[in-house]
This record gives structure tokens, C-alpha cells and sequence, in this order.
């Protein structure tokens, strides 16, 4: 079992930048897992934004938010990161951050993930 927190979230203009963090309590077992960010915009379904591989090598983005969100981890600290640039006013959501702990090769998914945060709000002005 591993609990995830995230933080980060606020109210940006559209062009800014804001820097997500998730941080797992299972600092043992987190190096092992998949992590991965997605979001949720209000009366929609939950997304997928992007993950990251258990050592970092493989991340992946949904076109949304490709060349604009870079997904990272630091397995040292058990913390997974989400550095959003020019932010637009459809990032607007609850983003979330989740691990995957069956080792999957290409989570994208609400469904593989198996262990959630409480999500942290993102609003974005125009």
C-alpha cells in the first residue's frame, strides 16, 4: 500500500508555469512503480496526461500536453513531478497523480493504476 499527496496547484494566467509534486509515503517500493499523471476538468472524465518509468527512462505524453509538460521523479526523495509551461486555459482540472504496480509496459489508463492521490486543483485564467 502506498499513499500518494500531491501538491502545487493554484491559479496561473495563461502563459505561466506551475510545478506539480506527488509525494509516496512507500519510500521502499516507489522506485519500483510506473507513476503517472492525469486530470480531470469539471463534468468530464478523468485523463491521462503522461507517465514516467520506474528508473525514468521511458515517459510518455498525451498530445494535449506534449512539448509544453515534463514529467520526472526523484526515487530518492519517493517524489514524482509535473513541470506544466505555457499553461493554457483547457489545462484547467484536478490533476492526479497515480502509481501502476504490476509493471505494465505502457500505462495509460485510469484502469492500470492502482494506487491514487487526492488530486490537486489547477485553475488557468485567460
Amino acid at each position: 500500500q502506498v499513499q500518494l499527496v500531491e501538491s502545487g496547484g493554484g491559479l496561473v494566467q495563461a502563459g505561466g508555469s506551475l510545478r506539480l509534486s506527488c509525494a509516496a509515503s512507500s519510500g521502499r517500493t516507489f522506485g519500483t512503480y510506473t507513476m503517472g499523471w492525469f486530470r480531470q476538468a469539471p463534468g468530464k472524465e478523468r485523463v491521462f496526461v503522461a507517465f514516467i518509468s520506474w528508473s525514468g527512462g521511458r515517459t510518455y505524453y498525451a498530445d494535449s500536453v506534449k512539448g509544453r509538460f515534463t514529467i520526472s521523479r526523484d526515487n530518492a526523495k519517493a517524489t514524482v513531478y509535473l513541470q506544466m509551461n505555457t499553461l493554457k486555459p483547457e489545462d484547467t482540472a484536478v490533476y492526479y497523480c497515480a502509481a501502476e504496480s504490476y509493471g505494465r509496459c505502457w500505462p495509460a489508463s485510469t484502469s492500470e493504476y492502482d494506487y491514487w492521490g487526492q488530486g490537486t486543483p489547477v485553475t488557468v485564467s485567460s
